[in-house]
């Protein structure tokens, strides 16, 4: 198992962002299975940039400016059906509104289906041909991709006081394949891996089914839309009830519209305003506090 390591540290002068990207825990014995290396481009298919072949899981950090830093840090895991990630639309740019917001961001590449050169466009075949070895490979994966979760807040725990972070107060939130591993994450802490908020987005509930939560289980805000056209809508009511008839606190905007994977999109519809909601919900549940 590997130990924590700041590899790359670098100040974006352009975008005004601190990055510092930090290599998680893993097993060499994983990477085996990767016969194409990690690989960051624009899809076609997909219409956006997306990062593919992840063996080795890290995260890139976006710090807010001391003067506004609330001490609040969110884990952000992008989506992409486990064969790549999402890495702007719900990565980075979550990242970046949130440094904005005066949270600190950590963007998380949780490891991944091996695929080959583009793994978009396996998905893509896959789900026309065989759509089975997709969630054959997925269910493979996928608990890899939890433990990189739950690795992710054990870091930011240990290493609270550099990033000026209170340790009572680092949440996750995912999007799609990310909301699964963000709901496997809600599952399966310690105590030392225990979110303190949970922000499942259109999560893959169909690959993780939703479960009673933990007896300690932190507060919870789920975010979907109607004409999710992977039917994801149900699942998100499901886990919100599960929360509620528990009498955990747990929170559910399901928009109209929306769609899937509209991230930080923008679709001149109300699901464009899903993030300021998510801010407005920690706000009121005192997980942020509103710098003078």
């Amino acid at each position: 198992m590997k130990t924590y390591l700041i590899s790359v540290f670098s100040i974006m002068i352009t975008l005004g962002y601190s990055q510092e990207k930090i290599i998680l825990p893993y097993n060499d014995e994983t990477t085996k299975a990767y016969t194409h290396p990690e690989r960051e481009y624009f899809s076609n298919i997909w219409q956006t940039q997306v990062v593919t072949n992840v063996a080795v899981p890290s995260l890139e950090v976006f710090r807010p400016s001391p003067a506004i830093n609330t001490g609040t840090a969110v884990i952000v895991a992008p989506g992409g059906g486990l064969y790549g990630l999402s890495i702007n639309s719900e990565g980075k740019d979550v990242g970046k509104w949130l440094a904005d917001k005066g949270i600190t961001a950590f963007v998380l590449r949780y490891r991944l289906v091996p695929t080959g050169d583009d793994g978009v466009q396996e998905i893509s075949e896959l789900g026309q041909t065989n759509p089975a070895k997709i969630v054959t490979e997925v269910t493979k994966y996928i608990p890899l991709s939890i433990k990189d979760g739950l690795n992710a807040i054990e870091y930011v725990r240990n290493n609270a006081e550099t990033y000026g972070i209170v340790k009572n107060k680092i949440g996750f939130m995912g999007f799609s394949a990310g909301g699964a591993v963000t709901v496997g994450v809600s599952q399966n802490y310690t105590k030392a891996s225990r979110p303190d908020f949970l922000v499942p987005v259109y999560y893959w509930s169909t690959v993780l089914l939703p479960l009673p939560p933990k007896t300690d289980a932190p507060p919870m805000l789920l975010v979907c839309a109607t004409d999710d056209p992977l039917q994801l809508a149900s699942g998100s009511i499901a886990l919100y009830n599960t929360y509620l008839h528990a009498g955990k606190s747990v929170a559910l905007h399901m928009y109209a519209k929306g769609g899937h994977g509209f991230g930080m999109k923008t679709q001149n519809l109300p699901s464009d305003k899903w993030i300021d909601r998510f801010y407005d919900w920690a706000v009121s549940e005192k997980l942020i506090k509103i710098t003078p």
